[in-house]
């Protein structure tokens, strides 16, 4: 079955795609959204633009969460673990390797009896994984580091809290790096484990701000 690689906010749009796909007489298709964190905000989005497009006009399989997948949890480890070699042999002192994903309003994955908007667009009601989806993705990244980065040796937060929309969810990249400078810690390592490739906000983030 043929998969969607499309994007709901640029240029080929799902909907464009949907009509390429159905004009072609295809029954059958499998879509993933390329965010290994399953969360109302993103991957909820993206299922909704997909379903709205298809219309029922043939049948989609969607991948909506694949936080755990072994292959995805060996290639972040890969990475870091020739980030963590290199940062322990320019750099005197404790080394500590921090994983964190993006954040979001609390009342996103709060659960809810109805729909919750969330800037102008309808979510699905019920509980959201995304949070334990992130704080998943980590430990086995470092499980599978276990040879050469110890149970203590790293941690999690929560990257980019916005200004709206009350409270978002932490703790933040900021405080955490703030109390591993008070640990004693004078290098850190950061892997966001919620994207497969370098994104600008990430990037601003961890080259910008966070130094």
């Amino acid at each position: 079955m043929p998969g969607i690689c499309r994007n709901a906010e640029w240029k080929p749009f799902i909907r464009d795609v949907v009509d390429d796909i159905r004009s072609v007489g295809i029954e059958n298709i499998t879509a993933i959204c390329l965010a290994p964190q399953n969360s109302r905000t993103s991957v909820g989005l993206f299922k909704r633009a997909v379903e709205n497009a298809v219309a029922g006009s043939f049948h989609v399989d969607f991948v909506a969460g694949w936080a755990d997948h072994p292959m995805l949890i060996k290639a972040f480890a890969q990475r870091m673990q020739a980030a963590l070699s290199t940062a322990r042999s320019k750099r005197s002192g404790r080394v500590a390797v921090l994983f964190i994903a993006h954040s979001v309003p609390a009342r996103t994955i709060e659960p809810s009896e109805s729909p919750v908007e969330y800037h102008g667009m309808i979510l699905a009601n019920g509980p959201d994984c995304y949070a334990d989806d992130c704080k998943e993705t980590a430990p086995l990244v470092a499980g599978e580091l276990k040879d050469s980065l110890s149970p203590d040796g790293w941690y999690f937060a929560f990257q980019s809290q916005g200004m709206s929309g009350g409270p978002w969810i932490g703790p933040t990249v900021e405080d955490t790096l703030s109390q591993l400078k008070a640990d004693g810690y004078g290098t850190v390592v950061i892997q966001p484990v919620g994207f497969l490739c370098d994104h600008v906000e990430a990037l601003y983030d961890i080259d910008i701000a966070f130094q």
